[in-house]
């Protein structure tokens, strides 16, 4: 191989490794946590989750906090054993009826246990509380004429 086909080669080379570089900077993080929205409304849920947590599946629980609405546990994976740490959160949603939004993380472990979790949990409240409530609508401002009504009369 000539001189100028080592230039060609090592010039490629160093092109490539700057384009896998640069997309790896660029690229955003990776977020390992799953979310749920949990209707069921926050006393439901976080009961739910913190039986879920250390009743149903044993993990120990190293701190919880039900007015800020997390837990903090040790996850157990089916196929290791070997406990790592764990949180579950419980976030409200705005106003009274609003659901909750659950996110687990398991920083140390692929994303699908985490929404093994969660997936779980939706379960074990519709078994435990059966379908989610309806959401509640909004009421409607005395000016606006109601749905299905008839059109108002004319004078002619």
């Amino acid at each position: 191989m000539g001189w100028g086909a080592s230039k060609a080669a090592l010039l490629g080379a160093v092109c490539g490794i700057i384009v896998a570089v640069a997309a790896v900077a660029t690229a955003p993080w990776a977020d390992a946590k799953s979310t749920y929205d949990s209707p069921y409304g926050y006393e439901r849920t976080w009961n739910a989750a913190l039986r879920l947590v250390r009743v149903d599946n044993g993990w120990k629980i190293s701190e919880k906090d039900e007015a800020s609405g997390y837990l903090l546990f040790e996850y157990a994976s089916p196929e290791s054993g070997k406990p790592t740490a764990g949180s579950l959160e419980l976030v409200r949603g705005r106003g009274q009826d609003n659901g909750v939004s659950v996110l687990v993380q398991l920083p140390q472990m692929p994303h699908y246990h985490e929404q093994v979790i969660l997936d779980a949990l939706a379960s074990k409240m519709r078994r435990e509380y059966g379908d989610p409530p309806a959401p509640r609508r909004e009421p409607t401002s005395p000016e606006a004429p109601p749905d299905g009504g008839s059109p108002p009369e004319r004078d002619e």
